[in-house]
């Protein structure tokens, strides 16, 4: 096991610093991903807070290089969704709950895992007075070696300050709710083309000068639209206006 150096420490410091110090929660959160890297090999993330209404639910995820939402849709099949309820604060390779040889013979490792090239995972269950508050993964690519003990450490590290911002979220929320544009477009990757429409029609312009502009089709740009529509799971520009600053 690799010993961590100073610069690691240096590394770990500058997450604990932006854990608190980063006003909005979602950029917070893509900027552990972003920070993590330089500790942690992993190819895709993803961090979802407990839902409000069904506290033992998943909701509100940030993804890091990952498409795929598990906020509900595989909660019956997935075999560490027991975890995620126990009201504990956990930290564990999903090869530590289950072996290699049976869990890629689960119809979650079949519908989750093997379309995203997948094959490792290494999750964070944060939960505080026994209440479930969110949960972190991190995935390896079939072909990769699973993750090690090292990689649990350095979470371990960091487990204590996520969880005092994670609570204080879940309580309090935070000023200024909605997200500016550039949020928007880290938290659900929106390609360049979607950043520039999503600015534009939170300038107020409408789909013709939006189209003027760009100088694309309405066809284009409703396909366009119902991306981002698709992306951020709504349904139409009220929505959008709900969740997003007119101004960055």
């Amino acid at each position: 096991m690799r010993k961590l150096e100073t610069n690691d420490f240096i590394i770990l410091n500058n997450i604990i610093h932006k854990i608190y110090t980063t006003e909005n929660f979602s950029t917070m959160r893509y900027e552990l991903f972003e920070q993590l890297k330089m500790l942690i090999d992993f190819d895709s993330a993803d961090f979802y807070m407990a839902s409000k209404e069904e506290g033992h639910l998943l909701a509100d995820p940030v993804k890091y290089n990952c498409d795929a939402d598990f906020s509900d849709a595989y909660e019956d099949i997935d075999y560490s969704r027991g975890l995620v309820s126990s009201g504990k604060t956990l930290i564990y390779r999903e090869t530590d709950i289950i072996s290699d040889e049976a869990r890629v013979n689960t119809e979650y490792y079949k519908k989750v895992y093997k379309p995203n090239n997948w094959h490792y995972a290494l999750q964070v269950v944060i939960a505080k007075h026994k209440k479930f508050l969110g949960a972190i993964t991190f995935y390896r690519t079939i072909g990769k070696e699973d993750f090690q003990y090292e990689d649990i450490f350095i979470l371990d590290f960091l487990k204590e300050h996520l969880t005092y911002r994670m609570d204080q979220y879940q309580k309090n929320g935070e000023v200024g709710d909605k997200l500016t544009v550039s949020e928007a477009t880290i938290k659900y990757e929106l390609t360049k083309r979607e950043h520039t429409i999503l600015k534009l029609l939170m300038q107020g312009k409408d789909s013709e000068a939006v189209c003027e502009e760009l100088v694309i089709t309405p066809n284009t740009l409703k396909k366009h639209i119902l991306n981002i529509y698709r992306k951020m799971s709504i349904n139409n520009r009220v929505q959008l206006f709900k969740m997003v600053r007119e101004f960055e």
